[in-house]
């Protein structure tokens, strides 16, 4: 019986050794990748986590793997992010008004953890969830629409930025950092290419995404010399639209002073490198 099971044992120490060794020549080195979602910001207008008004998003992005777990990976997104105070159920909400967009375009570095060990090549190691943390600055410029006119937000002043009344209230930046927080899955159809999907959260810098952070400030805005009231003043305070009288009162509060965050679910697809290296002799 011995003289039996000792060959056995002998040649499938072998294959699986043989296995292993090949599995290990061939490694996973990176990717370069495409992908097309939604996104949804949340903010002074948002402050529910309402995700019912999505708008479009992308992004490409080139991925190292240092091993099968562990990679960073550079990426840039775009999205345009848009909300109405008319998409809240708070009656107090609606009667305020405001709205905003914003093309928002992102360049991050991210660190990259596989759960599971991932290498195309083999089927057995073709599937992982994976998480994600990063650092990124984007930019952005708040836009609104009067009478089918698009206003530029920001250089407004909307809360008094920039007026002399308001000595302490500088402009704020149309560029801000954002740590992005990841959560995916990763589908390998072949040797070449993946196909995933991703859940990125981002917290961000500014409270200005929407344009709407503190108070109200109507004395920045003085009349145009026909007596008639400036672009600045009407934008600033649109309840006058809903035509139940302005609630912009000087010092009143506008925005909720929150810090904004935006978040982008997407699918997509990538292309894989692979580097090959002889097997360890040992």
């Amino acid at each position: 019986m011995m003289k039996i099971i000792i060959p056995i044992l002998f040649f499938s120490g072998m294959m699986v050794s043989g296995k292993a060794q090949v599995t290990e020549s061939f490694e996973h080195s990176g990717e370069i990748g495409i992908s097309t979602g939604a996104a949804t910001y949340f903010g002074s207008l948002n402050n529910t986590a309402n995700i019912r008004h999505p708008e479009f998003a992308t992004g490409a992005f080139y991925s190292k793997q240092f091993n099968n777990y562990i990679g960073i990976k550079i990426a840039g997104n775009y999205a345009f992010l848009a909300y109405s105070d008319q998409y809240s159920d708070n009656p107090v909400q609606r009667r305020r008004n405001l709205s905003f967009n914003t093309n928002l375009w992102e360049l991050s570095a991210s660190g990259v953890f596989n759960f599971f060990k991932f290498n195309p090549v083999f089927e057995e190691y073709s599937f992982t969830p994976y998480i994600s943390l990063g650092l990124g600055a984007f930019s952005f410029d708040p836009y609104a629409y009067l009478n089918g006119q698009k206003y530029y937000l920001r250089p407004l002043g909307t809360e008094g930025q920039g007026s002399p009344l308001y000595p302490g209230l500088k402009p704020y930046s149309n560029v801000a950092i954002c740590v992005p927080v990841g959560i995916g899955l990763k589908k390998a159809i072949n040797q070449t290419f993946n196909i995933f999907a991703e859940l990125n959260y981002r917290f961000t810098t500014t409270k200005y995404l929407d344009d709407v952070s503190g108070t109200y400030a109507p004395d920045a805005f003085p009349s145009n010399s026909n007596g008639s009231p400036s672009i600045g003043y009407l934008l600033q305070d649109r309840s006058w639209e809903t035509g139940n009288g302005d609630i912009g009162v000087k010092g009143k509060q506008r925005g909720n002073g929150q810090r904004d965050a935006y978040i982008t679910l997407e699918v997509g697809v990538s292309f894989n490198f692979q580097t090959y290296r002889c097997p360890s002799s040992h």
